[in-house]
């Protein structure tokens, strides 16, 4: 089994707040360029090995000048949230675990550092990461399915999933929150067992936990903390909802959020 303290998740892809809005920065400001000089910004992709080429220049483009307007970094921000929920939806519909809708999620947001949405399509992008979480996750659906569920090309996904592995720089396993807190549950299992009587009422805790845990996943919370600080985090969120447990009793509740 994986242990995140050694994992390339800890190593290289924890960042400060300010790293993430360098990159979104950084991608923006590439895109608007692209745009100047091209009168487009949508990159023309190589299915094969993923190389990237620029894109062919708009028809009676002048470099320079475009009535076309770039994305803000603001409106780039909705965009990607926008898609994160469609995300969201899609493994709704086909109803995949927890774990391979997070892992879609941190593959789109980790994409999102090194492209902008104005260089590669999110929908494109936000359906090829579903199919990768599928594939790394062990609960495969082909490209077909996938694509006939949701009425979609399935070739969109197959012709940009080269590119996504290599912008995750093939780091491919992720640690997401919902088994933090599986963990957590099960220590505080233990501890009303001890005779604090709220052992009932634990069912309850997680599965509110899990709901606040759905909603981080659409901020850049992933991005900034590990896996147990957001699991912890909601489950304190929780807790203060639905007075289970005293947590501060719980094996010093305050020390684990700082160190986890």
């Amino acid at each position: 089994m994986s242990d995140f303290q050694t994992s390339t998740h800890r190593e290289r892809w924890i960042f400060q707040p300010q790293d993430l809005v360098d990159k979104w920065t950084g991608v923006n400001r590439r895109s608007a360029e692209t745009l100047a000089q091209y009168g487009t910004t949508r990159l023309k992709v190589d299915s094969v090995d993923g190389s990237i080429s620029n894109p062919e220049p708009a028809p009676d483009h002048v470099v320079g000048s475009s009535s076309v307007k770039p994305l803000s970094c603001e409106e780039e921000q909705m965009m990607r949230r926008f898609y994160e929920q469609k995300i969201q939806e899609v493994c709704k519909a086909f109803k995949f675990p927890h774990k391979i809708q997070a892992t879609a999620i941190i593959y789109f947001k980790r994409f999102y550092l090194q492209w902008s949405v104005m260089e590669h399509h999110p929908k494109h992008i936000m359906l090829t990461c579903v199919y990768s979480s599928c594939k790394v996750e062990e609960n495969h659906v082909s490209a077909e399915e996938l694509g006939k569920g949701i009425n979609q090309d399935h070739q969109i996904i197959l012709n940009n999933e080269m590119i996504v592995l290599k912008s995750l720089d093939f780091d491919l396993i992720v640690f997401a929150p919902y088994r933090s807190i599986e963990g957590f549950i099960d220590d505080m299992d233990d501890f009303c067992r001890a005779g604090n009587g709220a052992h009932q009422r634990l069912k309850d805790l997680y599965q509110t936990a899990n709901s606040h845990v759905d909603r981080m996943m659409l901020t850049d919370a992933p991005l900034l903390y590990t896996p147990g600080q957001l699991a912890l985090a909601a489950l304190y969120k929780s807790n203060d909802a639905l007075k289970v447990l005293d947590f501060e009793r719980l094996t010093g509740f305050k020390y684990l959020l700082k160190k986890t």
